[in-house]
């Protein structure tokens, strides 16, 4: 196939959404598929099989955008065509403007396409403290299913709950395909000793970048509310522009944090020698992070937050605690501290959960997706 992928934000892999663009993409690629990637980034102009439209610019917040880490596209349509005219399918990773321009074209071109569902309303309603406010995030949807998702032959929905929310709020049904990002191969189950400064700490762990959605704060609580706050050494793997906030706060509150971004080597040895995984989340649309300490068998607390997808991976009642709360949080971490045995029958019951999640699996599953959309495309071609 020749595919062309239309990437609004791509850039670092320092967010959930680049992982798993780059992960589809270099999928394909070693399928033997002829991949066209279209983007914002600057610097990968000139390189093979890329092209780039100019970065959007968001005048006075500027700066803000920058610290979210993110570079959005602006459309330029002679790139966009130069990029999408010889594909056999066009695939959407995010429901932006450069997006909505390729959909155009192809339609011009009669191209089968495909769009992933990446964001949740609240991931951009957050950034203008308006994530509570529910028929505000009812229009985000509406807005991105009205300008995106109405108009593609298929939608990749990364769980069911995000599909759900997504249908339920828009009132409209969708072809889609639920299918998980999945997690690499080089995140598995392995015996590995703590480092040496370690080895009588309880290592609690999270990973995400540092944002309101994440909730690392409750957990930064939790923690200094906890009856073992003086043995526990907890981890925050990451980055992100909550980072001086959150240092402060755990500053304030005596509890000494460890905030690291680590290679993805390193973090699957973290991973592996850590005692208890957190995941604190109040948005999450999958959560690959939390899925890597499952595919490893480490025994992971997830919130019951209604807009986050981690609380279905649970394996046991005991594992999930009330959203946004940081002493239920505490109690859940005290419980686990005290009960190492439960801790391990919890971590075996994760692993034997982890099996679906398996990457090249969910990427057969992408692979076949993009056909069956070719061919059902042209089957409609044929009946007009």
């Amino acid at each position: 196939m020749k595919i062309t992928v239309v990437c609004d934000v791509l850039g670092e892999e320092n967010n959930g959404a680049t992982h798993a663009g780059m992960n589809f993409i270099r999928s394909l690629q070693e399928k033997g598929h002829e991949v066209t990637i279209v983007c914002p980034d600057e610097y990968r102009k000139g390189q093979e099989n890329y092209y780039v439209c100019p970065a959007r610019s968001f005048g006075p917040f500027n700066n803000y955008v920058r610290k979210v880490g993110v570079t959005i596209a602006k459309a330029d349509d002679k790139v966009i065509e130069e990029a999408i005219k010889n594909a056999d399918i066009i695939h959407c990773h995010l429901p932006f403007t450069m997006s909505n321009h390729a959909i155009k074209l192809a339609q011009k071109y009669n191209i089968p396409l495909t769009a992933s569902f990446h964001m949740q309303a609240e991931n951009f309603t957050c950034h203008i403290k308006m994530q509570k406010i529910k028929p505000l995030n009812t229009a985000v949807y509406k807005f991105i299913y009205k300008h995106t998702y109405r108009h593609v032959d298929a939608v990749h929905y990364p769980t069911d709950f995000i599909r759900q929310t997504f249908e339920s709020r828009v009132k409209k049904s969708t072809n889609g395909y639920v299918i998980s990002n999945g997690v690499n191969a080089n995140c598995q189950k392995k015996d590995v000793q703590k480092p040496e400064n370690l080895k009588d700490k309880f290592v609690i762990l999270s990973t995400g970048r540092y944002c309101t959605e994440k909730a690392q704060d409750v957990l930064i609580k939790a923690v200094a509310k906890s009856k073992y706050k003086n043995n526990i050494h907890l981890i925050l793997a990451g980055q992100g522009p909550k980072a001086p906030k959150y240092k402060k706060l755990a500053q304030k509150l005596g509890v000494p944090v460890q905030f690291s971004l680590f290679s993805r080597s390193e973090i699957a040895d973290v991973i592996n020698y850590c005692d208890l995984y957190v995941h604190p989340a109040r948005v999450e649309l999958e959560g690959i992070a939390c899925l890597e300490a499952i595919t490893c068998g480490r025994p992971t607390i997830v919130s019951d937050s209604k807009k986050s997808a981690t609380k279905f991976f649970a394996v046991d009642e005991r594992c999930i605690f009330k959203n946004n709360d940081a002493t239920d949080l505490a109690r859940v971490i005290d419980f686990m501290y005290e009960n190492e045995a439960l801790r391990k029958e919890i971590g075996d019951k994760y692993y034997a959960s982890s099996e679906k999640y398996n990457q090249a699996k969910c990427m057969d599953d992408m692979e076949k997706m993009l056909f069956e959309t070719i061919e059902n495309h042209k089957k409609a071609n044929t009946q007009n």
